[in-house]
């Protein structure tokens, strides 16, 4: 374990904050081609690489897959006897060091048809997982890292975020029939927003509305201008519908507007029996890997610790992430 534990807090200490992956790409190709892998840094965007190691020359048909940025701040790592601190240590360097210690294990036992791909840019719009699509590949199946608890995870909600605006006519405050306040007809329309129904999954339970930045007007004596707010609904089915209701919803509102930020599906992945299965709220780059076969989600950690001050990950998680994820690999390999 101590190996393991002093590669993640060398993962850890090389700054990646989201758009300054480079070092720890760098990091990633020297170690692996340590390791006996064929290591492509594939150019993404502004110089950022993902990271696609092979355990021989032939394309895998099981691929390992996480991402390598983190949020910010950065801060290095430190440990207990239990845990392991710093930024990414949940999310998702110790998922990467469980992924990158299994896949070496498993060559070192002959199996050489299990790949590694490691991203940029899945902490704000998998730019790094869209750009994987034009590696050459052969996958089967992808086995994605993010921090499911050491559960299997059968699906997660997709997103649909926008920003509402809202036009007024300035006045003074003690006449306002002589103007319009953008901040009222946005809070209609927030509020029809927030109480409309968008839908419910078996396996993801209901969608939900989040309403994540307020702004607008001019003073306290004067009607706003103008308003705004950023809305993020967590989607249980598809995106389109969302936007469908949206514009009707918007429809009986013609002062406000909106802008589309980002829109995606929910997502529902393969399982596989002897695993604790259950769902994920949060997004995973899984939406975007088109060209790597079927996907499973599961890693170690919680994504409560995830992009906190105390981020952390259990020791023992990620060495237990080490043995299924081999075993993974050698079943998902026997079913091929």
């Amino acid at each position: 374990m101590s190996q393991l534990v002093e590669y993640i807090r060398r993962l850890v200490d090389v700054p990646s904050v989201t758009g300054a992956e480079h070092e720890v790409a760098s990091f990633l190709e020297e170690d692996l081609r340590g390791r006996g892998f064929s290591v492509t840094l594939q150019d993404v965007v502004d110089g950022r690489k993902n990271v696609y190691a092979l355990s021989s020359g032939v394309l895998p048909r099981v691929v390992f897959c996480t991402h390598i940025d983190t949020v910010p701040p950065f801060y290095p790592s430190s440990e207990d006897d239990e845990f392991v601190y710093g930024r990414g240590s949940c999310d998702a360097k110790g998922v990467l060091a469980a992924m990158v210690f299994a896949a070496a294990s498993l060559r070192e036992q002959g199996i050489e048809d299990v790949g590694l791909l490691f991203v940029v840019g899945e902490e704000v719009d998998s730019v790094g997982a869209l750009a994987a699509n034009r590696l050459e590949s052969r996958a089967r199946y992808v086995v994605v890292g993010e921090p499911t608890e050491n559960r299997m995870a059968n699906g997660h909600k997709g997103g649909f975020k926008f920003r509402l605006s809202a036009a007024g006519r300035a006045a003074h405050s003690a006449y306002p029939h002589l103007g319009e306040s953008a901040i009222e007809y946005l809070l209609d329309a927030l509020a029809e927003i927030r109480a409309a129904d968008w839908g419910r999954s078996d396996v993801l339970g209901p969608a939900t509305v989040n309403i994540g930045t307020l702004g607008g007007g001019l003073a306290a004596n004067v009607l706003a201008p103008a308003a705004e707010a950023a809305v993020f609904i967590r989607v249980v089915g598809r995106a389109a519908e969302v936007r469908e209701k949206l514009e009707a919803i918007l429809a009986r509102h013609p002062a406000t507007g909106y802008e589309l930020i980002s829109q995606s599906d929910a997502v529902f992945c393969e399982t596989r029996p002897g695993y604790e299965v259950a769902p994920v709220a949060f997004g995973t780059d899984i939406k975007s890997l088109k060209a790597f076969g079927k996907p499973l989600l599961i890693g170690p950690g919680s994504i409560h610790d995830a992009h906190t001050s105390r981020e952390k990950i259990g020791k023992k998680e990620v060495l237990d992430a080490v043995g299924y994820y081999q075993r993974l690999a050698r079943e998902l390999l026997a079913e091929e």
